[in-house]
């Protein structure tokens, strides 16, 4: 059954054999420069189609990549970057939702950071982490020598009883964690994170190679871009959100054209892999260009898992298109075999991705067909993962797409099937004209499900902190402390206690 399981999970390993050029890649250990953003689609970016957005620098790192164009994520955004961290299905990090410590990241995993710290690569991250917020889950303890990061799921938010960012942040001028300490910053929230970026890959550039993660939170909501990027979109009847939506990627795009300049007036472009990716599927932008996907973020549909995946490494990356199936579970094996570095047994068992490098080296090359799965997560806190099973879950191979929505009321699950190469909107369900294909990957997906025991269930009675940490480190830096808004925002407990103290006045 443990073999069965790993072939229909990721169908691991290489099967086209190594060419010369592939034999350069591995071990090659170029620097690594890695931009995550937040919420964009994979139609957001006007080089697929967009007829409205223009972003002219990701158009230009389009023509210059291996753009892999069936490429898969998680539905929202902490589960995919967990898959990214750890070559793994976020379920096996524990990871079913995004707040509420249901996001925080199984401490055993192995990251990629870790896997490139121990190869001689110097690693900083700048932006949204949002793999736990407690000191012993952060990036400076998962294998980051520096961090520069906001809490929770993005720059101001906080829940009741549980962690989020420093206190009353916003996009201008956040209070950004710079390693063990606050930084008051100055500016737009995506330019701090880039310029900053900018300034570490320049102080330790020529030395080791470096891993630079670049993850901004916008375009997340809430929508809110500077004033001259939501102008470039105003006057064509879209709404606010999505003029602020188009005008903050407009930022995002300046940003990258900077920063791609700078590798060039380094003179380390050429050795250093850049790779660009969105989290999940679409969301402000959707109802204006969707790449004729049905669904967007936080559905099991391909619009709501396909991602944009770009690679960039000149003189050894030849630009084309990829239409393999491939995930962001192979990010890790592929920046361990660029950097040479040792995939361990322990790492073979955590590992469920492929390594990308012989698709990088010939993108039409042999790519043996898989399975991946897709599952919403978010059932409520308390309750059996099993009764959620079948709920916005999804199987997928390079042909067939099986999805079942909510039951909506109904006493069985409802599973539809698609074949994307035929139908890739998703229109036409044929699982009554395939019955033996709906069978096949239904025996797939229930084995996968019971192989998740003991771990998908890892945070599912985590309970939180008492206080957001962020927002207790920040006032013991900077003085003051948690106000009765503070505590009634925070910790309904606490804001109890101080109902009862104004009561007893």
């Amino acid at each position: 059954m443990r073999s069965f399981s790993f072939i229909a999970l990721a169908t691991l390993g290489v099967f086209s054999q190594p060419s010369v050029c592939m034999a350069e890649l591995a071990g090659s250990r170029p620097n690594i420069l890695f931009i995550l953003t937040d919420d964009q689609g994979y139609g957001d970016v006007s080089a697929h189609g967009n007829p409205i957005l223009k972003t002219p620098h990701l158009d230009k790192l389009h023509a210059e990549s291996v753009r892999f164009t069936d490429f898969m994520v998680s539905p929202t955004c902490a589960p995919t970057r967990s898959a990214l961290m750890t070559g793994r299905h976020e379920f096996r990090n524990g990871i079913t939702h995004t707040i509420l410590e249901r996001e925080r990241m199984d401490p055993k995993a192995i990251t990629i950071a870790q896997v490139l710290q121990d190869a001689g690569y110097t690693t900083g991250i700048f932006g949204k982490w949002h793999l736990g917020d407690e000191t012993e889950y952060r990036p400076n303890r998962r294998g980051f020598d520096e961090q520069f990061i906001h809490g929770g799921g993005g720059i101001g938010q906080t829940y009741p009883g549980s962690c989020g960012d420093a206190p009353n942040n916003k996009y201008f001028n956040p209070a950004i964690l710079h390693n063990d300490h606050f930084e008051k910053t100055e500016g737009y929230c995506t330019d701090v994170f880039f310029n900053q970026a900018t300034k570490w890959i320049e102080s330790i550039k020529g030395t080791d190679p470096f891993y630079c993660h670049i993850a901004t939170n916008a375009p997340h909501g809430p929508y809110i871009a500077r004033p001259e990027d939501r102008k470039l979109y105003e006057g064509q009847n879209l709404g606010a959100d999505t003029e602020n939506f188009f005008g903050m990627l407009h930022n995002i795009d300046e940003n990258l054209g900077k920063l791609m300049a700078k590798l060039e007036d380094w003179g380390i472009a050429k050795n250093t892999l850049v790779v660009f990716m969105n989290d999940n599927g679409g969301t402000a932008g959707v109802k204006v260009f969707n790449a004729q996907m049905h669904g967007a973020k936080g559905s099991p549909w391909i619009g709501g898992t396909r991602a944009s995946s770009f690679w960039r490494l000149p003189g050894k990356l030849t630009p084309a298109d990829c239409s393999a199936l491939t995930a962001h579970v192979d990010v890790f094996r592929t920046w361990a075999a660029f950097a040479g570095a040792e995939i361990t047994p322990e790492l073979e068992s955590q590992v469920e991705g492929r390594s990308l490098l012989p698709l990088l080296e010939n993108p039409k090359t042999e790519w043996r067909d898989r399975t991946l799965f897709t599952h919403t997560g978010r059932w409520q806190k308390g309750t059996d993962y099993n009764a959620a099973k079948t709920t916005n879950a999804a199987a997928r191979t390079s042909r067939y797409h099986l999805v079942s929505e909510a039951a909506k009321g109904k006493a069985s699950p409802v599973w539809q099937l698609f074949d994307v190469k035929a139908d890739p909107s998703e229109s036409k369900d044929i699982s009554a004209e395939k019955p033996e294909v709906v069978k096949e990957m239904l025996a797939t997906y229930d084995a996968w499900w019971d192989s998740l025991k003991g771990q998908v269930d890892l945070n599912e009675k985590a309970v939180g902190p008492k206080l957001n940490p962020f927002a207790e480190e920040y006032w013991q830096q900077f003085g003051g402390g948690p106000t009765e808004a503070d505590y009634a925002r925070m910790n309904p407990e606490k804001a109890f206690t101080f109902e009862n103290r104004k009561a007893k006045k």
